[in-house]
């Protein structure tokens, strides 16, 4: 079962038919959704989605994301599929849009965030294995997805890349005052006058603490399937010794 839902508000008398899209968990691959599946984790992942959303053809559609982020290939198909839809696009960040869910956050025509929400931008990460030659070879392929990511960020903020690239470097924690300060976000949610800006940027963040939620949810899979496991042959032993 996908992790996000198509809710469509019938039309009323004062107000015409609408489109809400609620995408929560983390951005994976598709080879990936069967493991979130089987364990009943949350997950969005492009092609099942793209498919989905080409039955609202035409309708404005308000995207609200709440996300740790994850895959930046996923988030990439996403981020098509909303900006080549054929009517507006408004995304509403109710918590979270960190990471690879922030790329997907810029195809808004219009982006508005809670005042308790926030977003995060870094570099990519990967993990990598082998000789130097190997390692300096991930590093360039590295700078390359940066370049793509820098790409989406630069066409929704109107920021210069080089202003892009530091704050991807420095890993940006923003709040909804900054995201708008910033052009990542156009306003906040439930607020008539803005609030004084408040850059959580200012504050220390150690990326050790934020653990890669995709990552941290595929280690957890296989610490089930491991217990599973365990599980299967203890209950084979008890099996044979009542056997024997």
């Amino acid at each position: 079962m996908p992790f996000w839902k198509f809710i469509v508000n019938q039309a009323t008398e004062t107000e015409p038919e609408s489109v809400e899209l609620r995408i929560e968990g983390d951005i994976v691959d598709d080879d990936e959704a069967w493991l979130y599946e089987w364990f009943g984790m949350p997950a969005t992942t492009p092609n099942a989605f793209k498919e989905e959303l080409s039955q609202y053809k035409g309708k404005d559609i308000t995207v609200w994301i709440d996300s740790y982020g994850g895959s930046v290939f996923a988030a990439a198909g996403i981020y098509n599929a909303l900006k080549e839809h054929n009517g507006k696009i408004t995304v509403k960040i109710d918590s979270k849009a960190m990471s690879a869910a922030s790329v997907i956050a810029m195809a808004g025509d219009e982006v508005l965030m809670s005042p308790m929400a926030v977003m995060m931008i870094h570099n990519p990460l990967t993990t990598a294995y082998g000789n130097m030659h190997d390692l300096r070879k991930v590093a360039d392929i590295l700078d390359t997805i940066k370049e793509s990511i820098v790409n989406a960020y630069a066409l929704k903020t109107g920021r210069s890349r080089n202003k892009i690239s530091q704050l991807m470097d420095d890993e940006t924690w923003m709040s909804a005052n900054v995201a708008v300060k910033e052009g990542f976000a156009d306003s906040i949610l439930y607020q008539d006058q803005p609030l004084d800006v408040a850059n959580m940027s200012q504050f220390t963040f150690n990326r050790l603490a934020v653990v890669n939620s995709a990552n941290q949810s595929i280690r957890h899979a296989v610490e089930l399937i491991n217990k599973q496991n365990k599980q299967d042959e203890k209950e084979r032993l008890l099996l044979e010794l009542d056997l024997i």
